[in-house]
């Protein structure tokens, strides 16, 4: 009791399934020209140009952090001073 196919039903799915391998084919040439221009290809992609920005944000944070430690360290120590010598200076 197996299903039989007219020689038209045949050319229709021949037809569906060509356009259905085309489309697959449209979409993984997109996608891989997408993946080219995330990654790069031969050149720096995407991805590469922001690892390096992040890379560089995190050396310009890290000398911003020991900075902003000194100038807070040298604010503490003149406030520690004028009130320790609030004293002295107005006699």
């Amino acid at each position: 009791m197996g299903v039989t196919f007219s020689d038209r039903e045949i050319q229709a799915l021949r037809v569906l399934d060509s356009d259905f391998q085309r489309e697959v084919l449209e979409k993984l040439g997109r996608l891989e020209a997408k993946m080219d221009m995330l990654i790069g290809n031969a050149q720096p992609g995407r991805m590469r140009l922001a690892e390096d920005r992040i890379t560089a944000l995190e050396r310009s944070d890290l000398r911003r952090t020991v900075i902003e430690r000194l100038v807070n360290a040298c604010i503490a120590v003149m406030i520690s001073a004028a009130i320790a010598l609030h004293a002295h200076w107005w006699k």
